[in-house]
């Protein structure tokens, strides 16, 4: 896929889950807006906590994702814009500093020079780097800045977000995809492209943590001066929640999802203890052998593991310092967000203002996309139209006589137009 606008306006967006997989096809103008041209999704197989587990099943999953998109849109794509999730997706930070000439302002020559020395501060051993980012720059130790060409000062330091992916997972990843037979053109973490559909300006501004609650992973994207500030995720989702309710009701898995879609809630109200619904046993379907629950048994099934999702939640903004900043509010998307008292919930444990966030910054969608379940793959669009990140473009191999790390993350990483 061809990603100057002037040559192919066609990009692809490809979401793969633990519960489902998406594939979007676009049109990007020259004036970089989206037009959704195709869409395909169905369930996915061989996903464990965002994790491949079969790389034969997940490819089927991802074929017949791309192909009803395909069909749809009438294009035929051979590259995408892929997401990585799952529960080991991190991010450190890397500061730098050189002295500035005392005579002139600060040039694109001195914010390259402070960005590489940078670069001097980064191992990836063992890690995929999917996301380079430059959060700021400060002058003379000043407020931040996001352009600090032509100022003046004395020293110009610069923070770099790295988010990292344990590299033996993302090879399975980039495997399924290649069986499929695309080619990965880029590549970001689900809760960052979520980020990029969901929240507003401002919230990226003033500062936002997007909580992307998803089958068996929750991803963590926190904003702050309009850029990503900090990624993480933990390894449960609503497929736990399902699996509490088959085990907690001995009813099967297909089951307990559609008891949890029509009945559940993430807290109890006193009228829930007057309602009655049915349950099927596990391995009946004769409804002589129905069995009948208040509905308040199934939502204390429920509470706990929804209550234990923003608490670990929570652990890691406070591990991470943003926890208790006054600003900050939260959004939730994904498709486990849609559970009622989802909001409620998070807003009690994490302290903040909080609200669902469905895909927003994308003009014309199908309605059966706007839905949260969808805010990672249209976000990968938006990632696409407005990346301007440092990226990898090219893998070598380094020998052990070359100058060390710097060599070598000069050789990973180039900037992009």
């Amino acid at each position: 896929m061809n990603h100057s606008f002037n040559r192919s306006p066609i990009v692809a967006a490809l979401d793969i889950g633990t519960s489902k997989v998406c594939c979007i096809i676009a049109k990007i103008t020259k004036e970089k807006r989206v037009s959704i041209l195709g869409y395909g999704y169905n369930a996915a197989k061989g996903i464990k906590n965002g994790v491949v587990t079969d790389v034969n099943q997940a490819t089927i999953a991802v074929c017949n994702a791309v192909e009803a998109a395909e069909q749809m849109a009438n294009e035929r794509i051979t590259g995408v814009i892929v997401n990585v999730s799952g529960d080991r997706t991190r991010s450190v930070v890397r500061s730098s500093s050189i002295s500035l000439h005392k005579n002139r302002p600060v040039s694109e020559e001195d914010v390259k020079k402070v960005t590489d020395k940078g670069l001097m501060k980064v191992n990836v051993e063992g890690n995929e780097p999917i996301h380079f980012l430059t959060m700021g720059y400060h002058v003379d130790n000043g407020e931040e800045v996001k352009n600090p060409i032509s100022i003046y000062g004395d020293t110009l330091n610069v923070n770099i977000l790295l988010g990292l992916y344990p590299k033996p997972m993302y090879k399975n990843l980039a495997t399924v995809v290649e069986s499929s037979h695309l080619d990965i053109d880029m590549k970001a973490f689900s809760a960052y492209a979520s980020g990029l559909s969901c929240l507003v300006d401002d919230e990226k501004e003033l500062g936002a943590t997007i909580i992307d609650i998803g089958g068996g992973t929750t991803s963590i994207a926190t904003f702050k001066n309009g850029h990503p500030v900090y990624f993480s995720s933990i390894p449960v989702g609503g497929i736990n929640v399902t699996n509490d309710i088959a085990l907690g009701l001995t009813t099967s898995f297909n089951y307990a999802e559609e008891v949890k879609n029509r009945h559940g809630c993430a807290f109890l109200i006193s009228q829930d203890e007057q309602e009655i619904i049915n349950v099927y046993p596990v391995g009946e379907e004769d409804d002589s052998n129905i069995k009948q629950i208040y509905r308040s048994d199934l939502i204390n099934i429920i509470s706990p593991r929804i209550e234990e999702i923003f608490e670990l939640v929570g652990r890691k903004l406070d591990e991470a310092g943003y926890k208790n900043t006054a600003s900050h509010r939260v959004v939730l998307t994904g498709g486990a967000a849609q559970l009622p008292g989802m909001r409620e919930v998070a807003s009690m444990v994490l302290d903040k203002q909080v609200r669902i966030g469905r895909p927003r910054n994308i003009e014309n969608i199908p309605q059966v996309l706007h839905n949260p379940t969808f805010s990672t793959a249209l976000g990968l669009l938006l990632f696409a139209v407005n990346n301007a990140e440092r990226k990898i473009v090219k893998k070598v191999n380094v020998s052990s006589n070359t100058d060390g790390i710097f060599a070598k993350i000069l050789e990973l990483f180039k900037k992009t137009c």
